[in-house]
């Protein structure tokens, strides 16, 4: 069954890229949202308004500072992320295992190849 269109979870979250490149500024460390909004080229509103979504899937985590609200990656959130990903990484280091397989099998049939009459 297909997922609903929402950003009640993780997954629905992060498909929209400005909040995945939200998330990427975040792993440096806290900034508030005037200058995620300044380096993402968009409005202060719709920064809030991503920051908001981030927040309330788990994503991002916020305090305050004096006047400023710094907003921080809270990546415990994206561990549902990360197994299901990782669901995959077995099938990607089969594959990876089947082609240096092939390449090696490959190289040495073409070292058991006798050379050609051109080749002498």
């Amino acid at each position: 069954m297909a997922r609903a269109a929402t950003t009640s979870d993780a997954f629905n979250a992060i498909a929209e890229p400005q909040r995945r490149e939200i998330l990427v500024l975040l792993r440096d460390g806290e900034r508030p949202v005037t200058e995620l909004a300044r380096d993402l080229g968009m409005s202060q509103p719709q920064a809030s308004k991503h920051l908001r979504v981030l927040r309330e899937v788990g994503l991002v985590q916020v305090r305050g500072a004096g006047k400023q609200r710094l907003y921080g990656l809270d990546a415990r959130g994206l561990r549902p992320i990360h197994e299901w990903v990782g669901g995959f990484e077995r099938f990607w280091n089969e594959t990876f295992d089947r082609l240096d397989d092939y390449v090696r099998d490959l190289k040495q049939a073409r070292q058991e190849e006798p050379p050609d009459d051109d080749d002498q």
